[in-house]
């Protein structure tokens, strides 16, 4: 973790780095500095946010004095958009002036990890030696907390998650006969989807974007499958994605899905006229003020089952500092942060974060039970960098959503699609 090594890597990863927020709650602006610009003077530690829409009265912000305070220290706080956060935090370790604490969207700790400027979360470095950080991740759930390992370590702990389900319009449903409560696997979601067809509305939309967010909206029906990412063209890959191209030829899905942003998905279910919407945890409050009643459904396995969707969220990170003697203030200022009840004021404050630990998940469940059909998602969800893909992943997942956008618009066929993504690929990563 020497700074040669951040200066070599960072150079090259900082023209790599993805636009990987595939689950942003709302319109973010680069550069935005909301407590102050650096941390100059005795006692103040620099923290680095992805949340420029909060600003320094939010709550967002009052949490993050809060720890800082209880930590004995004063924190400025900078928010960046997500993409300039990690362009920024990587120029920062090249430099030697990281801040001490970034949130870091999840799939991007693996890239600062491999840059070398992130600590782990059990070892910091000292005076050529290890010295125990202390912090307890056995705590966090493991299908979690793996989107912060790397070879063997963890580079982050996360403050909460938020994944995917299938919103639905109970009017809709009622109108055409389907009960909700029937779908389990996806014979039984397709014959749902042909009741509404056949009763006049429109059955369901979803984002198949030619961006990372159409990777992540892809990917629990890529994994509900069975496939895996370490190999595109498998049988049960072409499945998943035969899927979702006969939806689109039959009309069961809107020709839009191949441009939809999550965003503009969220807004077509709005209108009361899909039966389905794939979204996520960030539209819980949305739900609830939609001009209709809404339910959820987890999102059906192939044969079964509940599907892993994808894991959205930040993980406090703590980037190498040549001065040691600031870590222990850092570590009080991550506890704050990741008590059970810390993580549950976290989950309040954004109304779409779930806690990571299962005490957290308790917690929250006992102050709003709406909630438990979110928490048995996020349960089953997955780390996109999870199996050690790491830096791998945002290669791997362009090669995806490349794919997928070929099939859609009918320029490849399915299997074609993708055995051309796997071999785009492997070419990125090397194997």
């Amino acid at each position: 973790m020497n700074r040669t090594s951040v200066s070599a890597k960072a150079a090259v990863l900082g023209t790599a780095v993805l636009a990987l927020s595939a689950c942003a709650s709302a319109p973010q602006t680069a550069g935005t500095t909301t407590a102050g610009a650096s941390a100059g003077g005795s006692g103040a530690y620099t923290w680095w946010d992805p949340y420029p829409q909060h600003d320094p009265s939010s709550a967002w912000a009052k949490r993050v004095d809060s720890c800082g305070k209880q930590a004995g220290v004063t924190i400025q706080r900078t928010a960046y958009d997500t993409t300039a956060l990690t362009n920024q935090a990587l120029l920062a370790g090249q430099e030697g002036n990281a801040p001490d604490v970034i949130l870091l969207d999840n799939p991007a700790v693996s890239t600062l990890a491999d840059a070398g400027m992130l600590t782990t979360m059990s070892d910091v470095p000292g005076s050529g030696t290890m010295a125990d950080f202390g912090l307890d991740t056995a705590r966090f759930d493991k299908n979690l907390i793996a989107a912060g390992e790397l070879d063997g370590k963890t580079y982050g702990i996360p403050i909460g998650a938020n994944t995917l389900a299938l919103y639905y319009n109970k009017k809709i449903l009622d109108a055409a006969g389907v009960d909700p409560g029937s779908i389990k696997d996806w014979d039984t979601l397709d014959a749902a989807l042909k009741k509404v067809k056949a009763a006049g509305k429109k059955p369901i939309t979803f984002s198949a974007i030619g961006t990372e967010e159409g990777s992540f909206q892809f990917l629990p029906w890529f994994w509900g499958s069975g496939a895996q990412l370490t190999q595109l063209d498998s049988p049960q890959a072409v499945a998943a994605l035969d899927l979702w191209t006969r939806w689109v030829k039959d009309g069961i899905a809107p020709n839009s899905v191949i441009s939809n942003s999550q965003n503009t998905t969220w807004e077509q279910f709005l209108t009361g006229e899909f039966a389905f919407a794939e979204n996520g945890t960030w539209q819980i409050d949305s739900a609830k003020k939609a001009g209709f009643p809404t339910g959820i459904v987890q999102i059906p396995g192939k044969d079964g089952g509940t599907a892993p969707t994808p894991t959205g969220g930040e993980f406090i990170t703590v980037p190498v500092q040549k001065d040691t003697k600031r870590y222990a203030a850092t570590k009080k200022i991550l506890e704050c942060m990741t008590t059970p009840e810390g993580l549950v004021e976290t989950g309040t404050t954004f109304a779409y974060y779930i806690p990571s630990t299962a005490e957290g998940q308790q917690a929250i469940l006992a102050k709003e039970p709406g909630l438990k059909p979110w928490v048995d998602a996020v349960k089953s969800a997955k780390g996109r960098t999870s199996d050690n893909l790491g830096t791998k992943y945002p290669k791997i997942s362009e090669a995806l959503w490349t794919g997928v956008q070929k099939a859609l618009s009918g320029s490849a066929t399915p299997a074609d699609a993708l055995k051309e993504a796997q071999a785009q690929a492997k070419q990125a990563t090397g194997g």
